[in-house]
């Protein structure tokens, strides 16, 4: 249980947004890997759906991705210095709904956590763990993570139902 409280309430709290993946393409040592795999000239492109500049597929809703250039790298030098903005009135991509959906996540993990320390019966003892491992469900990027997360609230919901329920901890 307490691995994998620590384990997925960890997740949530490291969600991957914008700014960590500028400062995975600026800081982490990415260029220097690449110059030391290939020889010669070489370039830059990025193939990328960013939230707020993103057009939408007519058919399904979800953005579409655009090539960008390599001159993204000095865009991404920049973003990963302004993460200081995260969780202020200036992170417009905390705005999103992917990013709002995220730290609900977080809100209602800290939730599910309490029932957990509060609750102590064996009764309920699978359903307990299972509560405290849903969040590994939710993964993924844009719509796909958004898809994950709608399951995993269905699942949440149904796993609360049984630790409030009868007692009964089968599926």
């Amino acid at each position: 249980m307490t691995a994998a409280v620590a384990h997925n309430y960890f997740r949530l709290l490291a969600y991957k947004d914008e700014y960590e993946v500028a400062r995975l393409y600026a800081e982490s040592g990415f260029l220097d890997e690449v110059r030391s795999s290939y020889r010669g000239r070489y370039r830059f492109s990025f193939l990328m759906a960013p939230p707020l500049l993103s057009k939408r597929d007519p058919h399904t809703g979800h953005p579409l991705k655009r090539t960008f250039p390599g001159g993204m790298l000095t865009g991404f030098r920049i973003l990963s210095r302004l993460k200081f903005l995260r969780g202020t009135v200036w992170d417009v991509f905390g705005k999103t709904r992917e990013r709002r959906l995220e730290r609900e996540l977080i809100r209602d993990y800290e939730s599910d956590i309490d029932l957990i320390l509060e609750s102590g019966n064996e009764t309920h003892r699978e359903a307990l763990i299972e509560l405290a491992a849903l969040p590994d469900m939710v993964r993924g990027f844009g719509h796909i993570k958004l898809s994950n997360i709608e399951k995993y609230r269905q699942r949440r919901g149904e796993v609360l139902g049984r630790i409030s329920g009868s007692g009964n901890d089968s599926p």
